[in-house]
């Protein structure tokens, strides 16, 4: 670890104490007021703003609307927030507690909301790009370990795959389609204004309870500020700051327990036993006795069977605490935060510790200068040897668990070798850790006199990232030699920008300037060391050197870009709205023969049409804005120093003597330009029936060129593939975001959010010939991710003759179509079956308020995926492991004309494509917000009980574990983690402490 940085951290974490010590002595006014801020329903209200009036004193409230201020004389409380009417009360030394309710004033509230738009911020009437901001009530109650999980469903137009239920598994997104072959395809990920992306952190790395907002960016007029990072959508997250006021501290936590969502069974004794039967009159086998193995028959005359799916799992635990104390004077503002989760996953071994502490300070040096930080350290943790599930569900419920010793028997079902014990896993001894220790500043001039509206900021973050991965497998794991291995690795990377910010309004004519310089730079390296064969299992992987065979490899590697943007909105009397905007990129990853700079130019207009005098008489429309976007964005897609010719190394015999020698490795293109996607987006938003119903109704189209693309070489050449500017891809599609209040009767009221996307892609061309690439699965036309094989038509059935359409088949064998009608089945019989994508995603949100209870159901759909299902795709040649209950097969007497024969052999590799399309209830919470005489009761600022389910149930025709679960997060099919998709109970409780 950098000793300087961690110094630094140090010294800047203990000033924020101290101001916060200081801030507590500083507010001793004569009397105090406590009390709370709800809009109608009861519900509190974060961040309503508290101010005396004819002062500059004020506070705001706390995340469950409470607030606490000191006053030394009668004074008049103005209570104010977007959205809602402003409220004057009076307070005298006599007040001690205010239950003020704020009406909401809805056309203010959807028109003056301050939305950040990145590198800066705008009002929700001022944008001209698509941007969607995720609702807050799914940040501030939902148990969530990662904030994409909050993000599923709630925005039009992004897909986030829950693809691992792995405890601190991340989720991966999607936004607008896949637009890229080769290259990643998440968003770039930005906290307060510097980049997380790029620099080795993960969302992991942010505790969802620090952060105050998120918005996504999606078309090109949002995300060309971005320049190439932003050429798959943008995040932008907001983490929480102090306010003025008293300290306020708060405790948030939950605790609550998982298990599987839903289980893939695996046959019991006599179901076992049974298809071994079956297994034997179909291969024509004679069965000696009635399991496969001799080792299982011990069990089996005894009656003793093992359920391995309930021995590898076990009731998942989850808690999170997190606690936080934020304040400040008028001049110094602090937030300072520390988070501890503890993750017990279903399947034994899997387990996430997460501890973050943060600490964000604000200071106003003088009038015209402003410094700040943003400090966290996040340590992750999954250490732990694991069950392996996969394993658990192959096992024979005759196998033997255990040795007569006690250990665990490594082949269950001996002579059976090639499924070992899944409990074996438990006994590795496995070190997975991580850290993240983030540093930001920042410092903002503002100018004063004939430049009044100017200010220059200088944002600088550093990241160290240290990773440590370390194993040892010893002999009662079944590596009889003793494997060890070390891992470390660490990334230093840093960004500096240089912002220039001009906002001046002159009668009806506004203008809002930006201009940026940065740089970024991330340097990485890595090294690992191996061991084999030692005496005993005593020393793990602590003594390498203890080893009979030792190995290692080391690795190292950086990045950097340097980047210039310049963006203008104007806007005329809040009817007329333009923007402008180019960045210009130069990276690293570009060779010398071509211009490693990029330029993304984007524009986009908006009118808001209700502002107009024709409008006033339409007295259904409150609001009604339209957008037209169009520009350009970039991507590098492809990782450094693939520009470049490189050779690898080889150790060979020379003269008997071992001797490292150099081969062909890489071949590299320095011609190589950046991919380009250039976008149209039309949009309209629009408030109706006195705000009653609201929403956003966004197309938008994309087109994809010079894709770098992997080009096939002839292996003469001694290299086998070299990167080219070659394809071309299209998307486009439909995103709808709709609001309503379906009710409003007194104390009860119902309000849904509704959101629909729709997404086409396409290739359009891959190698400059119009051509599809077989080999690859990519088809000009069809989507980048499809399933492509044989269109199955049933099971061939005793009496049917496949002989003259599929030689050597036989009764139990799956039947497929004879595409080209050439009288037989050969690899040119199959097509695309499906995209694995979905087509189409939906979220729909009820809310229900009766007095301070509160009940929010949210479902999620998607719908029109294929994929491959490899729960129905057992390899099971010998008869001698389990298979799942649900997944059936094909007898003489049953007839079943959708599942093969025990017997079926699939030499044509058929993947047993599946609808994965799936509606889930995805989240429930029901939570009561106490009311300001409770409160008093209690001597609390605020408090919140809920109660919240996760996954609680699927629709769907998938048969197997889940539709969503376990695949990569690019639709390959492959599995990821043998993991069960859980559901999850927990119960939790807000509380601000006076």
């Amino acid at each position: 670890m950098n000793v300087n940085f961690t110094k630094l951290i140090c010294i800047l974490l203990f000033i924020q104490i101290l101001a916060a010590g200081f801030n507590t002595v500083y507010a001793q006014g004569t009397y105090s007021v406590k009390g709370k801020v709800s809009d109608q329903t009861g519900a509190g209200i974060p961040g309503a703003n508290i101010k005396v009036a004819g002062t500059s004193q004020g506070t705001v409230t706390d995340n469950n609307g409470a607030f606490i201020i000191s006053l030394s004389a009668p004074a008049t409380l103005q209570i104010s927030y977007i959205g809602y009417t402003q409220q004057a009360v009076p307070v005298t030394s006599s007040t001690q507690t205010l239950d003020i309710k704020l009406s909401e004033n809805e056309a203010d509230k959807n028109l003056n909301e301050v939305v950040v738009v990145g590198y800066g911020t705008q009002k929700k009437s001022d944008i001209t790009g698509a941007v969607t901001s995720i609702p807050k009530s799914r940040l501030s109650q939902l148990p969530v370990t990662n904030v994409l999980q909050a993000i599923q469903g709630a925005a039009a137009g992004v897909n986030v795959s829950q693809t691992s239920s792995v405890p601190g598994a991340q989720p991966s997104a999607l936004v607008r389609g896949q637009n890229s072959i080769n290259a990643t395809t998440g968003p770039y990920v930005v906290v307060d204004g510097i980049p997380l992306s790029k620099t080795g952190g993960s969302l992991n790395d942010i505790n969802p309870n620090d952060i105050a907002s998120v918005e996504i960016l999606k078309d090109a007029s949002a995300v060309a500020i971005y320049g190439t990072n932003g050429s798959n959508g943008v995040i932008l997250i907001t983490t929480k700051r102090g306010t003025t006021g008293k300290p306020v501290i708060r405790y948030n936590a939950y605790a609550g327990v998982e298990n599987m969502a839903h289980i893939l069974k695996p046959r019991n004794g006599a179901e076992y036993v049974q298809k071994y039967a079956d297994w034997s009159a179909q291969t024509g086998q004679t069965q000696i006795n009635p399991v496969p193995n001799f080792g299982e028959l011990a069990n089996y005359n005894a009656g003793i069977t093992t359920d391995w799916i309930d021995e590898a799992t076990q009731t998942g635990v989850m808690q999170d605490h997190n606690v936080s104390i934020s304040g400040g004077t008028e001049d110094v503002k602090y937030f300072i935060s520390g988070d501890y989760l503890d993750q017990k996953g279903v399947v034994k071994g899997y387990n996430f510790k997460r501890t973050t502490i943060r600490s964000n300070l604000d200071v106003d040096v003088t009038d015209f200068l402003t410094i700040g930080t943003s400090l966290f350290v996040t340590n992750n943790n999954t250490d732990g040897g694991r069950v392996n599930f996969l394993f658990a569900g192959a096992m024979s419920p005759y196998g033997e668990m255990f040795n007569p010793n006690g250990t665990y028997k490594i082949h269950p079902m001996q002579p059976e070798q090639l499924f070992t014990n899944p409990m074996l896993g438990l006994l590795t001894d496995r070190i997975n850790r991580s850290t993240n220790l983030n540093g930001n500043a920042f410092a903002e001039v503002k100018f004063s006199g004939v430049l009044e509206g100017l200010k220059y900021r200088l944002n600088a973050g550093y990241t160290y990232l240290p990773a440590r991965r370390a194993s040892y497998v010893g002999r009662l794991a079944n590596d009889f030699l003793g494997t060890a291995e070390n891992f470390n690795a660490e990334t230093n990377s840093y960004t500096v920008e240089n912002l220039l910010t001009y906002n001046k309004d002159f009668g009806k004519h506004h203008i809002d300037f930006t201009g940026l310089y940065s740089n970024q730079q991330r340097k990485y390296i890595e090294t690992t060391a191996r061991a084999v064969g030692f005496v005993n299992d005593e020393l793990s992987f602590n003594n390498l050197g203890a080893g009979a065979a030792q190995s290692s490899a080391s690795y190292a590697d950086r990045y950097a870009l340097v980047s210039q943007m310049g963006r203008i909105n104007y806007s005329y009397d809040s009817r007329y709205l333009f923007t402008l905007t180019a960045r210009r990129d130069g990276s690293s990853v570009f060779g010398s023969n071509t211009t490693k700079y990029g330029v993304f130019p984007s524009a986009a207009i908006g009118w808001n049409v209700s502002n107009e005098a024709f409008m006033e008489d339409v007295k259904f429309v409150n609001n009604l804005k339209l957008r037209l976007s169009h520009g350009k964005s970039g991507n590098e897609a492809i990782s450094v120093y693939r520009t470049i010719t490189t050779n690898g190394i080889v150790r060979q015999p020379f003269n008997g003597v071992s001797t490292i020698g150099a081969v062909a490795s890489n071949l590299g293109n320095v011609n190589l330009l950046w991919e380009t996607t250039l976008s149209t987006n039309l949009g309209v938003d629009f408030s109706l029936f006195n705000n009653r119903v609201s929403g956003s109704v966004d197309a938008y189209k994309t087109k994809t060129t010079d894709i770098l693309l992997l080009r096939s070489l002839p292996i003469i050449t001694g290299y086998n593939n070299v990167f080219d500017n070659l394809g071309e891809v299209d998307n486009k599609g439909i995103e709808i975001n709709l609001t309503t209040k379906n009710l409003d009767k007194g104390e009860f009221k119902w309000e849904s959010t509704f959101n629909f996307a729709t997404n086409r892609n396409k290739l359009i061309d891959l190698y400059g010939d119009k051509k599809s690439d077989l080999g690859n699965r990519w088809f000009i036309g069809q989507p980048i991710s499809v399933i492509y094989d044989y269109r199955l038509q049933g099971v061939w059935q005793t009496g049917e003759d496949p002989s003259k359409q599929d030689p050597g088949a036989k009764p139990g064998d799956l039947k497929f179509a004879d595409l080209n009608d050439d009288g037989v089945i050969t690899a040119d019989d199959r097509e695309v079956l499906g995209q694995q994508a979905p087509k189409w995603t939906g979220g729909l949100t009820n809310t229900f308020h009766y007095k301070n209870l509160h009940l929010n159901i949210f479902i999620q759909t998607a719908q029109g995926m294929t994929r491959n299902n490899n729960d129905l795709n057992y390899g099971d040649e010998t008869g001698k492991r389990n298979t799942p209950a649900e997944v059936g097969y094909w007898t003489p007497t049953n007839g079943n004309n959708s599942r093969p024969a025990l017997s079926y052999n699939n030499t044509r590799g058929y993947g047993y494509a599946s609808d994965a399309g799936y509606t889930r209830i995805k989240d429930v919470t029901l939570s009561y917000v106490f009311g300001a005489k409770t409160l008093e009761k209690l001597r609390l600022g605020s408090l919140t009980i809920y109660g919240s389910g996760r996954n609680l149930h699927t629709f769907t025709n998938w048969i197997g574990w889940d539709p969503e679960g376990n695949y990569a997060p690019r639709g390959s099919g492959d599995w990821v983690d043998n993991y069960p998709v859980t559901r999850t109970f927990v119960f939790g409780v807000n509380v601000t402490l006076r």
